[in-house]
């Protein structure tokens, strides 16, 4: 049995309780996690693996025709699916027996649980962070932007190889010369960029950059006037307006302060998708058998996923 079963208990109901609490944290932590809860894009499903349906190709059967002319009626490709991986994730609060007896008074008991349990959402808000910016490149890793929208628009995601299927590229524009950008120019490699990203009503609403990026295109604001989100600002982001997406900046291991990349993200076809049974779920106590100690564990099944790769792009600095 546990050195204190008042440890657990309070662990356990204190989660289960408040199931949102981590995923909550994870959004205030991370402008993109935060767009995706706020447009519902963060959803729940089960089943063996994510398939999102992508309409790639236009109806050939569309034509122009007079009086007896021959309709077109053939059987037209014009419909596939992008299928992603799950992956996995967990955090075990735990305690040694040891600190559960040291601490066995009802004060110092909620004190322990209050430290483990701030802690668990904090490392999890931070890998979530790192992890929605990857290329999945480390082992049982998401797939991130970084895998998404990739520098040359290239690469296999969702099973889908875009160097074949050329339709499922995302959009990049490398600024022309290294380090050539600054205030006074990078409002136009900006446009150019978007500009390739709109289709009829389909734009861009977010755009997350790195700090080098974010500066030079808040000091070309300056001269003029500074535009704010008071949405963001409430939330603890710093946002700029371009056209009509926010523009925010973002820093982690894989999206470094000097990183010289924007992502032009349409969320209307990015989202996080969790596993119904496993959004951050307490799971039943655990009292090792080889040591004197207890553990509550947290598991997450997830996965971030596109459904037009074409609609998102990114910017970056020539090598």
């Amino acid at each position: 049995m546990p050195a204190n079963s008042t440890f657990t208990e309070i662990v356990t109901s204190t989660l289960r309780n408040h199931p949102s609490e981590i995923a909550d944290n994870v959004s205030d932590h991370n402008a993109l996690y935060r767009r995706l809860k706020q447009r519902k894009k963060v959803t729940l499903q089960g089943g063996y693996e994510i398939v999102r349906p992508l309409d790639w190709n236009e109806n050939p059967n569309y034509q122009r025709f007079s009086m007896y002319d021959t309709l077109a009626i053939g059987a037209g490709d014009v419909l596939s699916a992008a299928k992603f991986d799950w992956v996995n994730a967990a955090i075990h609060v735990a305690a040694a027996g040891e600190e559960m007896r040291k601490n066995n008074g009802p004060e110092e008991i909620f004190n322990l649980v209050k430290a483990r349990i701030n802690n668990a959402k904090r490392t999890a808000a931070n890998n979530m962070s790192i992890d929605l910016y990857s290329s999945g490149a480390l082992t049982n890793q998401m797939g991130g932007l970084a895998l998404i929208i990739q520098n040359d628009g290239g690469g296999t995601v969702g099973g889908i190889l875009s160097t074949t299927y050329t339709f499922w590229k995302n959009q990049f524009y490398e600024i022309p010369s290294a380090n050539a950008w600054s205030k006074s120019n990078i409002k136009g490699y900006m446009n150019t960029l978007w500009l390739r990203l709109c289709r009829g009503g389909d734009k861009p609403d977010l755009i997350v950059s790195s700090h080098d990026f974010f500066s030079a295109y808040w000091e070309s604001l300056q001269d003029l006037q500074r535009y704010t989100s008071a949405d963001s600002a409430t939330s603890g982001f710093q946002e700029l307006k371009y056209v009509t997406a926010d523009v925010v900046f973002d820093d982690n291991v894989n999206f470094a302060t000097t990183a010289e990349k924007m992502y032009f993200l349409n969320t209307d076809f990015l989202e996080l998708v969790f596993h119904n049974d496993a959004q951050w779920t307490v799971g039943d106590e655990k009292y090792s058998v080889n040591q004197d100690a207890v553990v509550v564990p947290l598991i997450s099944m997830h996965q971030l996923v596109c459904s037009n790769r074409a609609l998102q792009g990114v910017l970056i600095d020539a090598a």
